[in-house]
């Protein structure tokens, strides 16, 4: 089990808790599946994080069938694995799932950026931005991270695609996995920050080129990083656990 999983699992009772009151008794399989992917890309689930039946769906106030449905949505999705005779545990990226992670982030991104932009989703944009540099100032860096996810989910909404962007929320859930390999989150996501920053800008100014342009560089930068990361762990290329 990962040490991140270890240190938090105090807390998932808690964090199971809280996303079944904001089920509030709407909890189909789709809507507890929905629930927890969010736990995943907001870094409250991490890999080797093991969800035992039972207490999982009480603590998310649904019946244990609807909770096996949810896992099973979740585990084709990539975001689970079930282990015969010990259950099922919050999975790994391997090499081959970052690379292709990244191919269909810039599908999706790309053609956001190229696209025309409404005032409200710019402002949503310029919100993550914000919302990275304040938890940057309280020198919170799980939370830069996922407001990352935030802004980069707010580039996605600009297309006005809902199917793009429920794309875009499997895509950062499964990524948000992959960060469990690096060792120091600062170094990873502060550079980033800024480049949000100036692509929010030439988004605001009409400069949709030079939005993607700097986007094209940062997600190269990124993808190499993650991939330098995950062979450090000793990974080879296309090993996989699913």
């Amino acid at each position: 089990m990962d040490p991140r999983a270890r240190a938090d699992d105090e807390r998932l009772p808690e964090r199971l808790s809280t996303a079944g009151r904001a089920l509030a008794g709407c909890g189909s399989a789709d809507r507890v599946a929905e629930a927890l992917r969010d736990l995943v890309a907001d870094g409250a689930l991490v890999p080797g994080t093991r969800l035992p039946e039972e207490p999982t769906s009480s603590a998310l106030g649904v019946s244990r069938n609807t909770l096996r449905e949810a896992f099973r949505l979740l585990t084709r999705e990539g975001l689970l694995r079930h282990e015969l005779h010990r259950g099922v545990f919050v999975r790994s990226l391997t090499v081959a799932d970052v690379r292709d992670v990244y191919r269909f982030r810039r599908v999706l991104e790309f053609a956001a950026v190229d696209g025309p932009h409404e005032p409200a989703g710019l402002q949503r944009v310029r919100e993550a931005v914000d919302e990275g540099r304040a938890a940057r100032g309280r020198g919170d860096w799980e939370a830069v991270a996922t407001a990352n996810t935030h802004f980069h989910s707010a580039l996605v909404a600009l297309a006005g695609s809902a199917r793009m962007d429920e794309s875009m929320r499997h895509l950062l859930a499964e990524l948000r996995l992959a960060f469990v390999v690096v060792p120091d989150l600062r170094p990873f996501h502060e550079p980033y920050l800024e480049d949000n920053g100036r692509i929010a800008e030439h988004l605001e100014a009409g400069e949709r080129g030079r939005a993607g342009r700097l986007l094209a560089s940062y997600l190269d930068r990124a993808e190499a990083q993650l991939l330098a990361a995950h062979r450090t762990t000793g990974e080879q290329p296309g090993q996989t656990d699913r």
